[in-house]
C-alpha cells in the first residue's frame, strides 16, 4: 500500500487546534480545511505508528475517553479503545444494559454524570437524536461513532483509504450500491467537501435522507463535488474510481430482512459489476459483510478489494480525531 509522499510530523497540523473542545456528531461539524487536516493527521499517525510501533507524542496522556454504546460492535470499539490507548489515554466501555440511556436515566442526567469523570464521549446509539442530547447537555466532546443518520467517522477511514491507492481525492468518483443509508450520509456529504462525485445507486423507497440529501448537494456545489442518484447500479458503476457497497439488513431491520432481500437483489455487488467501473476500481465496505447478499466472496477476497484497509484506517482517523478534540493547548 502506498502512503502519501511528504507526510507532515504528527502533531504539526494547525487546523486541528481549532476543534479542541468541539463535538463531532456529523461530517459537516468540520470544514473542508479541517477534513484535510484530519487526514493528513491520521496518515502522519499510521506512518509513525508502522515504523516505530508507538507516538512520540502522548495528547491524550492522563485523558480518558468513555464509550457509550447501544449497538454491538468490533471495528469501532477496538479502534476507538486503541486510538485511546496508543495517544497515551484510556478508554472505558460503557454496555446499554449497563447504563440504560433514555429508560433507566435520562440522557441529560447520564451526561452530567459522566462529564465529571471522563474528557470525552463516544457514543453508538440508534437514534441520532440521542447523541445530540448527550452533546447538549454535556461539557466535554462528543463524537458520533454511529446513529441512524450519519456514521462520520467511517467516512474520514473510507476518504483516507481513497487517497492512499490514488494519491488524491479530487476528482475521484466513488459508487455506492444500496441504501441511501447513514454511512452514505456521511460519506456524500465529506466527499463533496473534498472534491469526490458520490453517485448513489438505490431501489425505490430506499433513497437518502432529504435533508442529509440537501446538505451533501450544497456542499457539493461549494467545493467541487457532485452527488447524484440513479435506480440502476450499472449506470452508477460506470466508470467509477470505487465500488461501495453495506449491508441490506442493518441493526434493527431485522423485522424487515425477508423484504429488504427481495427489494435488493438486483443490487449486488459481483464481478460483472465491478467490471463496469474502472480497471483500478477498488471495491469498498464498512463490514460487517454478509457475503452472498450485498457483495460475492470473488469480489470481497478478491485483490480489489479494500475493505481491510478501511477496517485499518478506523484506527488512525480516530487518533487524529481524538488528538484534535482532546489534545494539549
Amino acid at each position: 500500500m502506498s502512503l502519501p509522499l511528504r507526510l507532515p510530523v504528527p502533531g504539526t497540523q494547525p487546523e486541528l487546534g481549532e476543534l479542541r473542545g468541539r463535538d463531532f456528531l456529523a461530517a459537516a461539524d468540520v470544514s473542508a480545511a479541517e477534513l484535510e487536516a484530519l487526514l493528513d493527521e491520521a496518515a502522519a499517525l499510521k506512518h509513525e505508528w508502522a515504523a516505530r510501533r508507538s507516538h512520540a507524542r502522548q495528547p491524550l496522556a492522563g485523558r480518558t475517553v468513555a464509550l457509550l454504546f447501544q449497538k454491538p460492535s468490533l471495528r469501532t470499539r477496538v479502534s476507538f479503545e486503541l486510538a485511546a490507548q496508543q495517544l497515551g489515554g484510556s478508554s472505558l466501555y460503557l454496555a446499554d444494559t449497563d447504563v440504560g440511556v433514555g429508560r433507566r436515566e435520562s440522557a441529560g442526567d447520564v451526561a452530567r454524570t459522566l462529564e465529571r469523570w471522563v474528557d470525552a464521549l463516544v457514543a453508538r446509539t440508534f437514534r441520532h437524536e440521542l447523541v445530540e442530547d448527550l452533546a447538549e447537555a454535556m461539557a466535554v466532546p462528543v463524537v458520533n461513532a454511529l446513529t441512524d443518520r450519519e456514521h462520520p467517522c467511517q467516512a474520514l477511514a473510507d476518504l483516507l483509504t481513497l487517497r492512499e491507492r490514488f494519491g488524491r481525492l479530487r476528482g475521484l468518483v466513488v459508487a455506492f450500491v444500496g441504501e441511501g443509508n447513514n454511512v452514505f450520509a456521511s460519506l456524500a456529504i465529506a466527499g463533496a467537501a473534498l472534491g469526490v462525485e458520490v453517485r448513489l445507486a438505490h431501489p425505490s423507497g430506499y433513497g437518502p435522507d432529504l435533508g442529509s440529501l440537501a446538505l451533501a448537494r450544497g456542499t457539493a456545489l461549494r467545493h467541487g463535488g457532485r452527488v447524484t442518484l440513479t435506480h440502476d447500479p450499472r449506470t452508477a458503476v460506470e466508470g467509477a474510481h470505487a465500488v461501495y457497497a453495506d449491508t441490506w439488513v442493518s441493526m434493527g431491520d431485522e423485522a424487515e430482512g425477508l423484504e429488504r432481500r427481495r427489494t435488493f437483489a438486483n443490487y449486488r455487488v459481483d464481478a460483472d459489476l465491478m467490471a463496469r467501473a474502472g480497471p483500478d476500481a477498488l471495491f469498498l465496505h464498512c463490514l460487517p459483510a454478509h457475503r452472498g447478499e450485498e457483495v460475492t466472496d470473488e469480489v470481497i477476497d478478491g485483490p480489489r478489494s479494500a475493505v481491510f484497509d478501511q477496517a485499518e484506517n478506523r484506527l488512525h482517523v480516530q487518533k487524529a480525531l481524538l488528538a484534535g478534540l482532546l489534545g494539549a493547548a
